[in-house]
């Protein structure tokens, strides 16, 4: 048996993949022919679920995705936007989820929602609303020496002798 890469996907896997891939969007009315050399081919849907695995596997960003092994970073991620407002990563969490049911069952009645919904008992004062906001001086609570922050030098005569 070959092995494959943590972000390859199995011949197993792609069969229950495949089915729920969403078809490219078309016009019926239309008819398409591919003009001799009129672009790029079309990126097969499983190198594009591997590509998308690899991203999720490795969180590198959809631009660092090596072109060799998957192509075009940018068809990559227009396709995983696609299959994202079609459904399909939720109708493939739902079969996942219904398939380990199966399996193993899942305690449906003992499942809960773990979340915090009050202010740090020990937080400071003079932390801001988020980490880029720790480090501005304004409207914070006056540090223990009792001074008021300024600048050491005025703005204007800094660097400048007097």
């Amino acid at each position: 048996m070959t092995r494959i890469q943590s972000w390859g996907v199995s011949d197993a896997f792609w069969k229950k993949v495949a089915p729920l891939i969403p078809a490219p969007r078309r016009d019926p009315n239309k008819s398409y022919k591919r003009k001799t050399g009129g672009g790029r081919k079309p990126i097969p849907p499983r190198k594009v679920f591997e590509a998308i695995m690899y991203v999720l596997r490795t969180g590198c960003q959809w631009k660092a995705l090596p072109k060799e092994l998957f192509g075009s970073p940018s068809a990559i991620h227009t396709h995983f936007l696609r299959w994202m407002e079609t459904g399909f990563f939720v109708s493939l969490w739902r079969k996942g989820l219904a398939e380990y049911d199966e399996m193993e069952g899942i305690a449906w009645r003992w499942q809960s929602i773990d979340g915090v919904m009050i202010k740090a008992p020990l937080a400071r004062e003079t932390v801001g609303p988020n980490p880029t906001d720790r480090g501005k001086k304004w409207k914070q609570t006056p540090s223990l020496s009792g001074r008021a922050w300024c600048p050491a030098v005025d703005r204007r005569y800094r660097g400048k002798s007097t």
